[in-house]
């Protein structure tokens, strides 16, 4: 899902430089080698959700099931709308002479010509060299110590990173604004009718594999956003241990709200909105109240309603996926980057214990208004199982932030340390979390000149 991340063998260790402090790649593209594998996924989970949610709802039309048609084409156009929107922008074509793309996207096939432009260029930069464009630099964490590391970056390269990172956030849109809530219309579907649909079997299945991938995408685009000054490595360990925490939180909470539903239909609507718009108007409730002044956030570019505008969208994928599990980040329209870089372990143990608390009582309340139809299951331990599965899912999510973590080094406290409220004594000793200092590191950095031929 990601490139192949730097690594600094021995056997590549030149020169010892005491003045310079800082390892210098040079002809790093050779060590370095973007495969656009996550691309592809990204193209090929959009493209058969969207086929398998058409052909469904042609079924439904023809059953003359016009409720299911209509929540089945809303969940399949809105996140595709979205979807191209999302990639216009990121990529900024609307200024641009690029009819061809902006015509694709009208049909909503953008994703389809950006995987081929991200192909044509990854296919022809193999083994051909090309002049660097700019100089990256980034922070490794080797062995507990800072490593400031500069490196030589192409125009292919920068060209393949701007689609890999457009292609990241378009695979999380689709899985919160489309695959979740398509899932669960389905699952819901599927007990009204008694009866599994081979076309709706296959789309559930597609959706589980793009929920899946997208909770992992919104995963590790969280901790690169929050350490964009380090070069981040995450191990098999951590995607194994991520994997489980999210397909169990996510599948734990469809559940519970698909069963809700069969018993309190109507019941289930204010429950969802009220998620909906408590996590939508939370981050502008702290934006006001920090008063603060949205020419400052996103764009300089941008009107005041154009910033409105994409902040919103913005926040409405944040309150999607709150909805269904935690965000891993925290806004902060304040700040340049939007995004809260503090880790903040009071508002992640807030989130875990309401969201505990309203699945038992969403469980519950099925529990003595169920149907006849699960006469035939043991009810009590369906509810206990639900439960332990939510349970297990905190448990990875705790493992994960106490050994998996890739930068769990910065932290000030880890869970550990919250868990014997540590944090809570005076004259802890702390961690530095804020954005470092490179003259700082000047000081304990390796002082290296790593050169590859």
């Amino acid at each position: 899902m990601e490139e192949q991340e730097i690594e600094i063998p021995d056997m590549y260790l030149l020169e010892y430089h005491s003045a310079n402090r800082v390892i210098q790649l040079v002809n790093y593209g050779r060590l370095l080698r973007f495969a656009p594998f996550s691309i592809v996924l990204a193209t090929v989970l959009y493209c058969a959700e969207f086929v398998s949610a058409a052909m469904l709802s042609n079924i439904n039309r023809k059953t003359e099931d016009d409720i299911g048609t209509g929540f089945t084409i809303t969940f399949m156009l809105v996140p595709a709308v979205l979807t191209q929107l999302a990639l216009t922008f990121i990529h900024r074509d609307v200024g641009q002479d690029r009819p061809l793309v902006l015509l694709l996207h009208l049909l909503l096939l953008g994703p389809v010509i950006r995987c081929f432009e991200a192909l044509i260029v990854y296919f022809n930069a193999v083994n051909k060299e090309e002049a660097y464009v700019t100089l990256s630099r980034k922070i490794i964490l080797k062995k507990g110590r800072k490593i400031l590391v500069e490196w030589e970056t192409g125009r292919s390269e920068r060209t393949l990173a701007a689609h890999r990172n457009a292609f990241k956030r378009m695979a999380v849109i689709q899985a919160f604004l489309g695959s979740v809530p398509q899932l669960t219309l389905q699952m819901y579907a599927t007990i009204q009718e008694k009866y599994i649909m081979p076309a709706r079997l296959v789309l559930m299945i597609i959706n589980l594999v793009s929920i899946t991938y997208g909770a992992l995408v919104c995963n590790v685009l969280a901790i690169h956003i929050r350490y964009d000054d380090y070069k981040v490595r995450i191990r098999p360990a951590a995607y194994l241990c991520m994997t489980a925490w999210r397909g169990l939180e996510i599948a734990t909470r469809v559940t519970v709200l698909v069963l809700f539903s069969t018993a309190l239909t109507h019941w289930v609507i204010p429950v969802g909105m009220a998620n909906l718009l408590f996590f939508f108007f939370l981050p502008w409730a702290e934006f006001w109240a920090k008063k603060g002044s949205l020419t400052q956030g996103v764009e300089r570019n941008f009107s005041n309603f154009g910033t409105v505008v994409v902040l919103t969208l913005f926040t409405l994928l944040y309150a999607c996926i709150n909805v269904f599990c935690w965000s891993a980040v925290q806004l902060d329209f304040t700040h340049r980057e939007l995004i809260q870089r503090k880790q903040g372990w009071g508002r992640l143990a807030l989130y875990y214990c309401g969201r505990f608390v309203e699945n038992l009582v969403l469980i519950t309340l099925w529990y003595f208004y169920k149907s006849d139809f699960y006469e035939k299951v043991c009810t009590p331990l369906l509810v206990v199982q639900l439960l332990i599965c939510y349970s297990l899912s905190v448990l990875f999510m705790l493992l994960f932030y106490q050994f998996c973590h890739p930068c769990r080094s910065l932290f000030k406290h880890n869970v550990h340390d919250c868990l014997r409220c540590i944090c809570c004594q005076k004259g802890t000793s702390t961690r530095q979390n804020q954005k470092p200092s490179y003259s700082h590191l000047s000081e304990s950095a390796d002082l290296i000149t790593l050169k590859v031929e």
